[in-house]
């Protein structure tokens, strides 16, 4: 048994795109996508919106688990809507996701409400932090998700593209190169912000503004 976070490629610092399930009074289970910061190697912090079903979970029961995976279609269900029962484990003492790689248990330790101002809108969050307190691994592989490194992938795809399009692709080519930039520069790992800023300078070399 382990609770450190490094066996699933987490590092103090950085944030991880991961689906957090929770159950209510009535035992009822939700999942739902949620980025969480590797404060400790066996402590996490992460951000909810108020109001959501999540946040409501875990004010309540004190307790979550950070299930990890690669998996798309798990991402894309359960941010439109709740999973169905048939995605969770049966008879578990604690919300788990089937198709895990490998989850985390997590013991709340901490809940601050605060106002977050995020690049749409500002709105009241819940700042949960909250110790590791045993990480399964069903897959040895098992890896946690870094947006910043998928935003870098996706800029490098422009770049080797940028000189065969017209001006207006360009434009719009820069503006997602931007957008990668804000991602990788509050999220990304040091060496993703090292790249990013190679690739900016490569970019301002052939005459393109940032």
């Amino acid at each position: 048994m382990t609770n450190n976070l490094n066996s699933v490629g987490m590092e103090k610092g950085q944030q991880y795109e991961t689906i957090i399930t929770s159950r209510n009074n009535n035992e009822e289970e939700n999942a739902a996508p949620i980025g969480i910061i590797c404060t400790e190697k066996d402590k996490i912090m992460c951000k909810i919106f108020k109001g959501s079903h999540t946040l409501n979970n875990i004010s309540v029961k004190r307790e979550f688990t950070v299930n990890i995976t690669n998996d798309p279609l798990l991402f894309t269900l359960s941010t439109i809507d709740n999973l169905p029962k048939e995605y969770f484990v049966e008879n578990s003492e604690i919300a788990i996701l089937k198709d895990a790689e490998a989850y985390v248990k997590c013991r709340v330790t901490d809940i601050k409400e605060a106002n977050h101002k995020d690049p749409i809108r500002k709105t009241a969050i819940g700042i949960i932090k909250a110790d590791v307190e045993e990480i399964v691994i069903k897959k040895k592989c098992a890896k946690a998700a870094n947006r910043g490194f998928y935003s870098l992938i996706e800029t490098l795809v422009n770049f080797t593209r940028i000189d065969m399009v017209d001006e207006k692709k360009q434009k719009n080519f820069l503006e997602r190169f931007r957008e990668s930039k804000r991602i990788i520069k509050k999220v990304g790992s040091s060496e993703e912000k090292k790249a990013i800023k190679i690739l900016q300078k490569t970019l301002e070399s052939k005459g393109y503004e940032i």
